[in-house]
């Protein structure tokens, strides 16, 4: 294991960068424009993911530049995903940046890579939602000789609004990665729990693909997709937890019973404590999976660390946040069930809490 020590803390770029998302998100994302938009068929802002992607410039971040994108690291990805966990905000970022572009990177795609760091289109990695790295490659889409695709993927995140689906397959010389434009592909969107990111399911019949990694090329690929992607989404559960306790905290300190602020009774005292000290430990197993992630010391421990820890958090933040509200939390009217339902459906994310915690003790080699 290596010694060199993570850098746990924000630099002043990515405090910049982080204000300009959060600035963006507060103006174009906020509580009421969420609530009446997951009430309607357009379940995506677009408009909204148009404006971080060309004008943040969030959709190549992570892209060298010679490939058109910003040549930043994962430390900036993770933090432009914990200000996207902190609205919730219903955008492709997961999907289209975090899985498909690192998927692609990890290729020797040009082209396809140019277009999604630029956001002139969308990506989706066409595997289940829940699919944890280790996995293994899948085999439910299968290679045809004639180099066109056939099968079904169910529950992929953010496909329906998808231009370029990443798609596994296996094919009659072993693992192949292709690139399917999705009108070529029959899309359907699924009834999600997590309102803000839609799943879907995608079926192929003789789709029309480019392949652009084989053999352990594309199970490589794949693999480092699937575990950027479990490492980045500590940060988004990081950012659900931050917004459960500032929340909570602000209603409380509001909320008067018997004379007094609600927040001054001791008894919710010890609860906010506690779900500060859940935070803080969040957010440094967060910052250390993307410094890991950036660095490529120790990933895959410090992302099972990372994912181990703080999806439960995130769901005990959210599900506090319900309670402590009292009946407006319970409401469709406050934005706090849209949190609890991104906290649960990301506990399942890209692996289970159990699932890394697993994976982590083989890693460490902890015996049964």
């Amino acid at each position: 294991m290596s010694q060199t020590q993570p850098d746990l803390l924000y630099s002043d770029v990515e405090e910049d960068l982080r204000a300009s998302v959060r600035d963006l998100l507060k103006d174009k994302a906020g509580a009421e424009a969420l609530l009446a938009r997951v009430e309607t068929a357009e379940g995506y802002d677009l408009k909204l993911w148009r404006t971080l992607a060309d004008e943040v410039g969030v959709a190549g971040l992570a892209v060298p530049e010679e490939l058109g994108g910003h040549g930043a690291s994962a430390r900036e990805v993770a933090v432009v995903a914990e200000e996207l966990g902190r609205s919730v905000a219903p955008v492709p970022f997961l999907g289209s940046v975090v899985l498909a572009t690192t998927a692609l990177l990890h290729t020797a795609d040009r082209e396809y890579v140019g277009r999604l760091a630029a956001g002139s289109a969308i990506g989706a990695l066409a595997v289940p939602l829940s699919t944890a790295p280790g996995a293994g490659f899948p085999s439910s889409v299968t290679a045809n000789a004639d180099g066109t695709l056939s099968g079904r993927v169910g529950t992929v995140a953010d496909a329906s609004v998808a231009d370029l689906l990443v798609v596994p397959a296996a094919g009659p010389d072993g693992p192949g990665l292709y690139v399917v434009e999705a009108a070529a592909a029959t899309v359907s969107e699924l009834v999600s729990f997590d309102l803000t990111r839609r799943v879907a399911d995608v079926v192929l019949d003789n789709a029309p693909a480019v392949l652009v990694a084989s053999g352990p090329e594309a199970a490589s690929a794949l693999e480092e997709a699937l575990l950027f992607g479990a490492g980045i989404l500590a940060s988004e559960q990081t950012g659900l937890a931050e917004w459960a306790l500032t929340e909570t905290v602000s209603y409380l300190k509001g909320r008067y019973q018997f004379g007094r602020p609600v927040g001054g009774f001791q008894s919710l005292k010890h609860r906010l404590a506690n779900l500060y000290t859940d935070l803080v430990l969040a957010r440094a197993t967060a910052r250390n999976a993307a410094d890991a992630l950036a660095t490529g010391t120790d990933v895959p421990i410090a992302v099972a660390v990372a994912q181990a820890r703080n999806a439960p958090i995130a769901v005990k933040a959210t599900e506090e946040a319900i309670q402590l509200h009292g009946g407006i939390g319970m409401t469709w009217e406050h934005p706090a069930h849209l949190y609890l339902k991104r906290a649960k459906a990301d506990e399942l994310a890209l692996g289970t809490p159990g699932r890394h915690r697993a994976r982590l003790a083989d890693l460490v080699n902890l015996p049964a």
